[in-house]
Formats: structure tokens, sequence, C-alpha cells
């Protein structure tokens, strides 16, 4: 906390009513509010939003007339300290803040909804997770695609046998000019929470090349990434990961190969067939019940799946970012009243960024490294 702050309020979870006092932190200019992670808690009836804090003075203007809080401050400590807050929502889809932002809702004994990525690196991902689980406190990150209705359908389908036994789990990030490790970062840490909810495991192992230019990255290929994201190098990333029961998973990306329509989703094959599902709430699926996985060869016909199943007409008619945070935010707060993890949970938020981390670490070492890592610095502040 900064000096001349102290909390006020020693509150560590809802009021027993189930409503909730929720503080807002935005940056204005420095990741904002996300994707319009703010608004939808002025949607919720049971939700005071109390306060918002954001250092820009016209940004935290704007806040003020879009969710109308009862106060606002421009440094989020403050906020904290004077508020007796249960819920605080991260804003901000710069991640260099996030660890800070992070801690300081656990000294104030808040819950958090936060914008996704997590943190930069392993070390901030045990500390923070310390801090949570000290004091249990809940933390839902906004991978809305994990409280989408059709990825439940796709979920149940799969356990069901709809495309056999799992074989592989491959996916690509958009591979714009994000292309390679900040793809990796920014996209696929969605690919890398569906590949989990599929495997039904985290990965145990990834093995990983990361170049730059065709050639293996190198201590001089490392820069500061864009929105925070921290140490980056490689506009070209394959990585492979092991998960239990024989499950493998696959995740590339290169720069400026992007495809219209995206080839940003992930497929999953089985023995009987291979289903692939985008990205988002609501995310579009659709499933090749056809073991040889060429329809070119069988002339079997992708089919579209819904929320209701296979080929039936889609009963959800909004699939918006606020219908996903909508989804994320009800389901922390019935963790927190059940005492539950929430859907997509700090224990999740790590895992993701275990895979992501794994990728420089396997380069570096030129080697399969086992998850998670031994190494819980950032793998490329000690490449050679």
């Amino acid at each position: 906390m900064l000096a001349g702050f102290q909390t006020s309020h020693t509150v560590s979870a809802a009021r027993p009513t189930g409503r909730y006092r929720v503080g807002i932190i935005g940056a204005t200019g420095k990741g904002d509010y996300g994707h319009a992670v703010d608004v939808p808690f002025t949607k919720l009836s049971n939700v005071q939003v109390v306060a918002v804090a954001d250092a820009d003075p016209k940004g935290l203007e704007q806040a003020v007339q879009r969710i109308k809080p009862q106060k606002s401050y421009s440094n989020y400590h403050e906020m904290l300290a004077k508020e007796s807050l249960d819920l605080v929502a991260i804003c901000p889809r710069w991640i260099d803040q996030h660890f800070d932002m992070l801690m300081a809702a656990a000294d104030a004994k808040c819950h958090v909804y936060m914008e996704k990525p997590f943190c930069q690196s392993m070390l901030q991902c045990d500390q923070i997770s310390k801090e949570f689980k000290t004091r249990n406190l809940k933390l839902a990150i906004a991978h809305t695609g994990q409280y989408s209705p059709v990825l439940d359908t796709a979920l149940k389908l799969v356990q069901d046998g709809a495309i056999g036994q799992v074989l592989e789990l491959r996916g690509r990030g958009k591979e714009d000019q994000r292309g390679g490790a900040e793809d990796l970062w920014v996209l696929g840490s969605h690919i890398f929470g569906l590949m989990r909810s599929f495997a039904l495991a985290d990965a145990r192992s990834c093995t990983a090349q990361v170049l730059h230019q065709g050639q293996a990255i190198r201590r001089e290929h490392v820069v500061e990434g864009n929105e925070g994201l921290g140490p980056l190098a490689g506009d070209s990333v394959d990585a492979h990961y092991a998960f239990d029961r024989g499950v493998v998973g696959y995740f590339s990306s290169r720069k400026a190969m992007a495809a219209n329509p995206s080839r940003f989703a992930l497929q999953v094959f089985g023995s009987k067939g291979v289903l692939e599902i985008q990205s988002g709430y609501l995310a579009p699926a659709q499933i090749l019940q056809d073991g040889s996985w060429s329809p070119g060869r069988s002339g079997k016909r992708w089919e579209p799946i819904s929320s209701a199943g296979i080929g039936k007409p889609e009963s959800i008619k909004t699939a918006t970012y606020e219908d996903g945070h909508l989804a994320a935010i009800k389901d922390l707060m019935s963790a927190i009243q059940e005492n539950r993890s929430p859907k997509c949970s700090l224990d999740d938020a790590v895992s993701i960024t275990e895979m992501i981390l794994g990728v420089f670490e396997s380069q570096r070492l030129g080697q399969t490294v086992r998850l998670p890592c031994s190494t819980r610095e950032h793998p490329l502040s000690k490449l050679g």
C-alpha cells in the first residue's frame, strides 16, 4: 500500500444477504476498462457500485458518467482504504498493473473479478495465490468463453462419445501483427483455457520452439511487450503439451499469417471425429463425425452445435461481451456464497499462465519442461 493509506475495515466476504459493495479500478490510456468490464456491475440488482478509481482525470469523469458510482478516486489505494468493499473489478487490459492491483485488493480483503491475461510471471502468480487463499478470497478472470452454454454442450458431447476418445487438441492464435509471442499471451490464453476444459486436466509438460525471423530467440531479441506484457520475444511459436490419459495439445502462431475467416479456435480431435469451438461467450462450434478427419474422403459434413445440441437452433439470442461478463460475475458471486471455486478461477488463471511461460522456458533450456515450471522467474529474464 502507498504510504499514508490505512485500511479501515476487516470485511472478508459478501454481506449475508448476498448483496455486494463493488469498487471499480480502471486505467485510462493503460488498458482502460478492458472489454467493458465495469458496465455489467451496473446491471445487477444485488450490486451497489460504491466507487471508481482511475488516475486519468478525463477517464475518471467518463467512468463516473458511465457507471454512476457514489464516489470517485484518482488513486485506487485510497479507494480500497476508505471504502468498505466486498468485491473489486480490476478492469485494465494491461497486465503490468495487475500484480499491484491484486495485492492491494487482497490486503483490503476483497474478492476480485478481473480482465485477462493474469500476471507477468509465476513469482507474481505464486504470491497472489498465497495472499488470496490465506484470506479465502475468490477470484474470477474474464475468459468469458469458459462460461459459454455452447462450451457446456460441447463438453457433454465429448463426454458422451460424440467424437470417440480424445486424441489431441489443436489451437492457433489470430496470427495478425501480434503473431508469435504476443499472440501466445493475448489470444493463446483463451485457447489454453479451452484445452484444459477438454483435457479435464492441467498440462503436465511443454516442449516448444520460439523463433525470431527464423532463428532461435536470443537475449538481444527480448523487448518490452505491448500492453504491459513484460519481456517478449519471438514472431513464431510452436508448442506441444502433454496432458493426462495420453492427450496431447498443440498451439502455434506466426506473425502476419492471419486468415479470413480466422483460424483462431480450438479443434478437438477424437477417434471418431473432430469438434471445433471458437473463443467467446456463446462461441460458434461445429462437429465433424468422421474418424478419418477428412470430409473430402468420407463425404461427411460439418454440423453446427448450439447450446441445445447438434444441428439445433440457438435459443439464446444475445452473445455480447456484457453477457459473458454477467455470467462470470454471477458465477463468482455464487462461488463466494457457496465457498467454492468460480468456473474460471485463480487456479485456472495460474495454470494458463504456466502454459504460456512454459513455452519460453522450454525454448530457453532447449528441452521439455515439466509443469508447473521449477523456475518461477520470467524465463526471458534468464535467456542467454
